[in-house]
């Protein structure tokens, strides 16, 4: 594993560098789009629905939509301003029992490596949560977003569960909630009491479950490849035709004459552009307007 982060986990006054380590990876056979005919890959290409030109990444912003359809354009430099006040940070608010929270809120887990010189808090720290059998309630900021966390033991180390705040977790709202709610016979609980305890385990181990739908596909995969059903796409952009290669040519030739600087530019008066302030001001947050459709 290779560390994503670096931070320190603080409480009280007690601060423990550590390392954060995503806990779990996806384990999903990584399919591409490609053209049926010949296995070539699908590629998509940034463009602007305004000019209709290919942007590259570098000019490439964040942008906040309003209602009637304006744009508040948000830059590198205007998301650097925003606070972040639990950056590197882990920041301990309080101790509560697990059961205490809803696991609808759990989002992301990762793994906390102690630094070197941080190994005796680290180890302080967790076996004091493993006696008391609380979890840690924290903050902490990851890729520019703030959130909750919950800090816990599992096996020897501790991790960290990002946890979505309380206004991301949706509200049921269906008709039957509304509704008289239909007469359960008790006859019917029992029943289904009987199936919950048929079916019921002392503990959970997901290790006796597994994916069927990967391990099939996997199969798929392997029996393709062992009978030779596989594609080898040509080189990316290969033109076969000369009439195509030709305007291509033709093409890069009258962008390098446009490009060129003249030899003589001061006698000629040329070369000379209107140019731009190599330091550019600092610009707020802009709002554009989108064309109108016709």
């Amino acid at each position: 594993m290779r560390a994503m982060w670096k931070g320190s986990v603080s409480f009280g006054l007690v601060s423990i560098p550590i390392q954060l380590y995503a806990a779990t990876e996806n384990k999903n056979v990584s399919l591409r789009q490609v053209h049926e005919a010949d296995g070539g890959r699908i590629q998509y290409k940034r463009f602007c629905t305004v000019d209709g030109q290919e942007v590259p990444y570098a000019e490439i912003a964040k942008g906040y939509e309003l209602p009637d359809g304006e744009m508040v354009v948000l830059t590198d430099a205007d998301l650097a301003e925003l606070p972040l006040s639990t950056q590197r940070t882990i920041d301990v608010l309080e101790f509560v029992p697990l059961e205490s929270i809803d696991p609808i809120q759990f989002d992301k887990t990762y793994y906390l490596e102690p630094q070197k010189n941080a190994v005796k808090p680290y180890l302080v720290l967790r076996d004091a949560l493993q006696k008391a059998s609380h979890v840690a309630v924290a903050k902490v900021a990851v890729r520019q977003r703030e959130s909750l966390a919950l800090l816990r033991v599992h096996g020897d180390v501790l991790v960290m569960t990002t946890m979505l705040w309380p206004d991301e977790v949706r509200t049921p709202d269906f008709p039957f909630l509304r509704e008289d709610p239909p007469q359960v016979r008790p006859q019917e609980l029992t029943m289904a009491g009987s199936l919950i305890d048929s079916l019921a385990e002392p503990v959970f181990e997901s290790e006796k479950y597994s994916d069927h739908y990967r391990e099939t596909l996997e199969a798929m995969i392997e029996a393709k490849v062992a009978g030779n059903e596989t594609a080898k796409p040509g080189a990316v952009g290969a033109k076969a035709d000369v009439l195509d290669l030709m305007a291509a040519l033709e093409a890069s030739v009258s962008a390098a004459k446009k490009t060129r600087k003249p030899v003589k530019a001061a006698d000629t008066g040329e070369g000379e552009g209107t140019g731009e302030s190599k330091a550019a001001a600092k610009k707020p947050a802009t709002r554009t307007r989108r064309p109108k459709s016709a």
